[in-house]
């Protein structure tokens, strides 16, 4: 892992991770339409989506599937727990929008050295008006694992300052194992916020078996596979490995779905 240095006019010098801001590179396996078609009217229609779900339900490899796929811009960051105090949170953020747009962040991290206590309010502001009077293409941001900072103070008047008055030509896409902690329902209620649950990313039988036959696997084992997973993303990929690397060294069609031990 490798750091670089980032250096602003409010700042000195931070090291930040790349791999935080940086759009994972492999793909998932199957590209999941039904999901992606969702993303797609809520990137038309609302300001922010909000993919919530346990751990394992396909979050992030939805989100990395639409990012590659969506045809816009894309600032990607990866919250980790470290990043859970606002100026950390913040100069990741910034940072990985300025590498769609150069030059952005300079004003928010000049309110944030001079903002006292924590206080969010001058550095939202100055966030959300360097968006708004940035004239360039519509711009995706995710903000993967969000839950990790959730426990940070600064987060929901965050939220409730940032995600109404985004610009039409941002949009932001929020990966959690939780709702955020913020009054988001007034935003679902007037349809300005998508929300896509543990349930909807669940996998469906025919999802099932063509992430299967990626892996050269028969209906009938993703079929097994499903009845015990209930669709769980992370449980079938699981299912899914082991019966591949078991059929590499047993005679084809020897593997039973019946005497699995799932």
């Amino acid at each position: 892992m490798f750091l670089i240095e980032h250096t602003t006019l409010a700042e000195t010098k931070m090291l930040l991770i790349p791999e935080k801001i940086t759009v994972p590179a492999q793909p998932p396996r199957i590209t999941r339409p039904r999901l992606v078609a969702m993303l797609e009217s809520s990137l038309e229609s609302c300001a922010s989506t909000v993919v919530s779900g346990r751990a394992g339900t396909g979050k992030t490899a939805l989100a990395i599937n639409f990012a590659r796929t969506c045809g816009l811009p894309v600032a990607w960051y990866k919250v980790d727990a470290s990043d859970i105090d606002l100026p950390v949170f913040l100069r990741y953020l910034v940072s990985s929008i300025a590498q769609q747009r150069p030059g952005f962040g300079e004003q928010t991290l000049a309110a944030l050295a001079g903002a006292s206590g924590g206080d969010p309010t001058s550095p939202s502001d100055s966030f959300l008006y360097e968006l708004l009077e940035y004239e360039g293409n519509p711009l995706l941001i995710v903000l993967e694992d969000l839950h990790l900072v959730c426990e940070g103070e600064w987060l929901v008047p965050f939220l409730c300052r940032l995600l109404p008055l985004l610009p039409r030509k941002v949009h932001i896409l929020i990966t959690s194992r939780t709702m955020p902690p913020a009054p988001l329902w007034r935003m679902r209620s007037k349809q300005t916020l998508e929300v896509i649950d543990e349930a909807t990313l669940a996998f469906t039988r025919p999802e099932a078996w063509e992430l299967f036959e990626t892996y050269g696997l028969s209906g009938e084992l993703a079929r097994a596979a499903y009845d015990r997973s209930h669709g769980r993303a992370g449980s079938l990929a699981a299912y899914a490995m082991a019966l591949s690397a078991a059929e590499t060294v047993e005679a084809p069609h020897s593997i039973s779905p019946i005497g699995l031990a799932f």
